[in-house]
């Protein structure tokens, strides 16, 4: 790849190299703007989605596309913008919730709660 170019985008046929990318970054770039991510904690449910044996492997993939897209710092508006930096994210978590969310059980939400509470990255 040249170094020029910024990361692919991610999809969801390349599990592997999302997982990776949601592994080495998905908790720090969340405790660095938790509390500017409208949709924090449904994010932090789907990464326990994810670490489910029980979820297919096609959701997983889904919702690893889409988590890597929150981290991956090439993405359509940076992240750093106020107000419309997480909005390209929010668009692409949210479409992808559609099809992901009737996986995330109560179990997950309740980890993702607790989890956000130990970090206090929760109003």
């Amino acid at each position: 790849m040249n170094a020029n170019l910024p990361a692919p985008l991610p999809g969801p046929d390349d599990p592997g190299d999302n997982e990776a990318r949601v592994q080495d970054n998905f908790w720090r770039k969340l405790r660095r703007y938790a509390r500017r991510i409208p949709f924090a904690e449904e994010a932090v449910a789907a990464w326990y989605c994810t670490r489910d044996p029980r979820t297919p492997r096609h959701i997983k993939g889904a919702a690893l596309a889409a988590l890597a897209y929150f981290v991956i710092p090439t993405d359509a508006l940076p992240d750093i913008l106020p107000t419309l930096g997480f909005a390209d994210d929010a668009a692409m978590f949210w479409a992808v919730w559609q099809m992901i969310g009737k996986y995330v059980t109560d179990e997950h939400r309740s980890k993702a709660a607790e989890a956000l509470d130990a970090e206090n990255l929760r109003e």
